[in-house]
This record gives C-alpha cells, structure tokens and sequence, in this order.
C-alpha cells in the first residue's frame, strides 16, 4: 500500500518532477489558522487572525482534496481494521482517549505533544495544572486507544472528536535531529554510535553525540518508514489519516490558535490554555533551517523526499528550496 500511495501523490501533483528541476517552493501554501467563524475566545483573536479566515478556508480546501483524492483509491484503506497488523499497532498506540471529553487525539512527537500529554493529564485529573514543572512521563496517567478491546476502538473511532497537528516535515526532522543527539544521551547511545559507526570511515570510538545531519539523514534513506522511531517516523505512518478520518488538523505554525480551538471544541474548562513554550526551548528558525539544508548535500535532501511526501501532500506544506540560488542568499 505504501508504494501505491507514493504512486497516487506522483502521478496527481508531479512532486518529485519539481523536486528534480529545482522548482522546491514556489508554490507556497497560505498561513495556518483554524477555519473561518472558529477563532478561539481563548486567545483573542484581533483584526489580524479574522483577516487569515480566507487563507485557512483555502489551506483546508487543499488539504481536504488531497486527502480524498488520495484516500479515495481503491487500494486504500478505509479504516484501521483494514491497516495491516504493524500499522494498526502504531496509529492505535498513538491515539490517546479522554472519555470524559469524548475526543482521540493523535499525538506526533517533534509537534508539541508533550503539552497536549500535560493538558490530557489536566483534564483526567492526574495532573494539577499544565504548569507544573516535571518531567514529562510520556506512558503513565494516560489512556491509550490500543489498549482497548476492538468494539471499544471501533466506538471511539466513529463517535469521538479526532485531530491531529502537524508540521513541516523537514523542520521536524531537524528539531529531532537536534534535541535526540544534541542533547539525550539515551538516543546518541542507542542510535548515534550505530549511525556514525555506519556512516563514517573510522567512526568506531564515537560516543554517538557527533552525528551529523547529513549522516542521520543517509540513516534515514536507509531505515523502512514503518520501522522508524516515531521521532522521525512520517506523520502519514504514525496516524493513518485514509484509515482515521480525522476532525480537524491543528498546525505547529499555527499551535496556540488552533490547539485553543480544539480546547474550546471538546469543551475543556475556560480555566485550561495551551501552555506557553518552555524558556530553554530552542525553536527551528526558517534562517536555521536554511543553514543545515544548504550545507548538506542537495542529492540525500532529494533522495530522501519520497519518504515523506504523503507528509508534504496532505497537509499542505512546500518543498524545500534547496536551489544554488537561494542557498547563495
């Protein structure tokens, strides 16, 4: 089915023939907001976010049509029953359930699903307030779909509020790259000795806290999308959106107007907001970005794409431009 649906996006948008020429980001999509008529109370919503309404009833439309031009395919599945066994386990334990809200949400690591586990928690009780300062227990206090008999899944899946958010998926891999080897040692033991080892002519006495971008991208090319870590596994593996037909696609660009919509839609207590980013937190930059793109080789950038096309496809995000022109800026 993977292979199909690499067809499907081929033939229909030509991506990869604009990725061979060169042609990496010039068709940019509008800025994220939620739909018109949806601003949260929340957080205001002033002159600047209504005038977006426009942009983000376009931006859905494009994501809408690619979906069911995709999804629509025969081969396609049309729910997680139909998902091979491997991909069912993965979206199913991605799926995390508030009963008491009615809502599924499928949380995609590297797109701020840390604090949407910390509200999760809030809401269930388990948790005093999104601001307490702990440290994140990703598996504890939280309800996962996967651990469900399968006419409880089935119930969930039909009648529940489901969403997701996403993000460009090069900034992604780069925020991942960043913090698993930049920063947690557990990572650079488990896949950075292995990565280097791999990758680089008498690598054999790295500690794994070296590696570059460009040899955790050639990692990348190498590893099967489905058996990935879901730090940088596809967010099309993670949570299946022909087999989920998800409510709402909240966006990292857009996290604090689209995640208090969403709030506002399950009916969260009024006293419950999107937590602000930590203060330690070292956010992607377009400029940052930029840097590593244009200093690895434009080759791996477009061998790698087909990987995550679906990603691009479906929510609507550009290529990346990784021409000798704009590399020169």
């Amino acid at each position: 089915p993977s292979m199909l649906m690499f067809g499907v996006i081929l033939a229909s948008s030509g991506l990869l023939l604009m990725i061979e020429k060169g042609i990496l980001a010039e068709v940019k999509p509008p800025p994220l907001h939620p739909a018109a008529g949806e601003l949260s109370r929340r957080g205001g919503g002033g002159g600047e976010e209504a005038a977006g309404d426009l942009d983000s009833e376009v931006l859905r439309d494009i994501r809408n049509r690619t979906i069911r031009a995709v999804c629509g395919q025969r081969a396609m599945p049309r729910s997680v029953w139909e998902l091979p066994a491997g991909q069912r386990r993965t979206v199913l334990r991605h799926l995390l359930v508030s009963d008491k809200y009615r809502f599924l949400y499928c949380y995609v690591p590297k797109v701020a699903c840390s604090n949407w586990k910390r509200i999760l928690k809030v809401l269930d009780g388990a948790l005093e307030s999104v601001d307490v300062k702990l440290k994140m227990d990703h598996k504890s206090d939280l309800v996962f779909l996967g651990d469900m008999k399968p006419d409880e899944i089935s119930y969930r899946l039909k009648n529940y509020y489901k969403f997701i958010f996403v993000r460009n998926p090069m900034e992604r891999l780069l925020s991942a790259y960043r913090n698993k080897f930049g920063e947690i040692k557990e990572y650079q033991q488990k896949y950075g000795v292995e990565i280097v080892r791999r990758y680089r002519k008498n690598g054999g006495n790295s500690a794994g806290d070296d590696v570059t971008f460009s040899e955790f991208l050639r990692y990348l090319l190498d590893e099967e999308a489905e058996r990935m870590n879901e730090h940088w596994m596809p967010i099309y593996n993670l949570c299946q959106p022909c087999a989920v037909r998800y409510d709402f696609i909240g966006s990292y660009e857009r996290l604090n107007a689209d995640a208090n919509y969403v709030l506002e839609r399950v009916q969260s207590p009024s006293f419950i907001r999107f937590p602000e980013r930590q203060s330690w937190y070292k956010p992607v930059t377009a400029e940052t970005l930029h840097y590593y793109l244009c200093n690895t080789q434009r080759r791996l950038i477009k061998e790698l794409l087909p990987k995550y096309i679906l990603d691009f496809s479906l929510f609507a995000y550009p290529l990346p431009n990784i021409t000798s022109e704009f590399c020169r800026q």
